[in-house]
C-alpha cells in the first residue's frame, strides 16, 4: 500500500495532506524519513509525530455544526477555539470541505481517510448547498452571474456553472460543486457585494436540518446516511 494511502487509512488526514506530512519530516517508517510515493508493508512501523499509527477497524462518521468564530484547523496557536477543540473527542476525526472562520453550518467529521479523500475530490462535482445574505438588494442580473460562473483574479480560477436562488432581497441559496478558497465570498466581492452571513445547510446527502443541531453540538450518522455518503463517492462496495 502506498505510503499516503496508509496514514489516510488510520484516520490521521486525507492522502493529500498525508504528503505534506511526509513532506514535512512529520511521518517516519521504522525509524526513517520517508519518500512520498513509498510502498509498506504490514511489517513496517509507521509513526506519526513520534506515536506509532494503525489503520482503523471502525471509524466515527459526525455531522457537526460549525459556530461562527471556530476555525477549521487542528493546530492554530493564534485561533481561539478550533473544531478539534470544540468537538472534544479523544478519537482524532477531521474534514472534509472546510468552511472559513466567518462562516458556520455542517461539516462531516470522520477518521476515514478514503471518505474524506473522495469527498475531497472536485472532479466528481459532489455537491454542498449554502444559504447566504448580502450587504444590498440583489437583482436578476446578480443570480445569473452567479450562476454561469466567474472568473476570479485572486485565484486565476473561473467558478464552475451552479444553482443560485433568491430567497430574499438580499438572500440566495446556492449548491456549488467545487470548492475554491472562500469561494462565494470571491463571487460576491467580485460583483460588488459583501457576504453578511453564509451557512453550509448540505453536504452531498446529509442536510443540517436532518438534525436537531445547535452551533457547537455534532451527533454520529446513522448507517443508512453513512451507506449513502459511501454510495455516492464510489466507496460502498470497495
Amino acid at each position: 500500500m502506498r505510503l499516503n494511502k496508509y496514514i489516510a487509512s488510520c484516520g490521521v488526514c486525507s492522502r493529500r495532506a498525508a504528503d505534506k506530512l511526509i513532506e514535512s519530516g512529520r511521518i517516519t517508517v521504522n525509524g526513517a524519513a520517508p519518500v512520498i510515493g513509498l510502498d509498506i508493508s504490514d511489517s513496517d512501523t509507521v509513526c506519526f509525530d513520534g506515536k506509532e499509527i494503525s489503520p482503523k477497524k471502525q471509524h466515527e462518521y459526525l455531522a457537526y455544526y460549525k459556530p461562527v468564530g471556530v476555525v477549521c484547523t487542528e493546530r492554530d496557536v493564534h485561533a481561539k477555539r478550533t473544531v478539534i477543540d470544540d468537538l472534544g473527542l479523544d478519537e482524532r476525526v477531521t474534514y472534509a470541505g472546510r468552511l472559513d472562520k466567518d462562516s458556520e453550518g455542517l461539516l462531516i467529521m470522520t477518521d476515514d481517510g478514503d471518505l474524506i479523500q473522495a469527498m475531497m475530490k472536485g472532479s466528481k462535482g459532489h455537491e454542498k448547498e449554502y444559504l447566504v445574505t448580502v450587504d444590498k438588494d440583489i437583482d436578476d442580473g446578480f443570480l445569473n452571474r452567479m450562476s454561469e460562473g466567474l472568473y476570479l483574479k485572486e485565484l486565476d480560477r473561473t467558478t464552475r456553472p451552479c444553482t443560485v436562488k433568491r430567497t430574499g432581497d438580499r438572500s440566495f441559496d446556492i449548491v456549488l460543486t467545487q470548492g475554491l478558497n472562500r469561494q462565494i465570498r470571491r463571487m460576491c466581492d467580485c460583483l460588488g457585494y459583501k457576504v453578511i452571513t453564509l451557512k453550509r445547510i448540505r453536504v452531498m446527502s446529509v442536510r443540517l436540518s436532518d438534525f436537531d443541531l445547535k452551533p457547537g453540538n455534532f451527533v454520529r450518522l446513522n448507517e443508512k446516511q453513512i451507506n449513502m455518503l459511501l454510495e455516492e463517492t464510489g466507496l460502498k462496495n470497495k
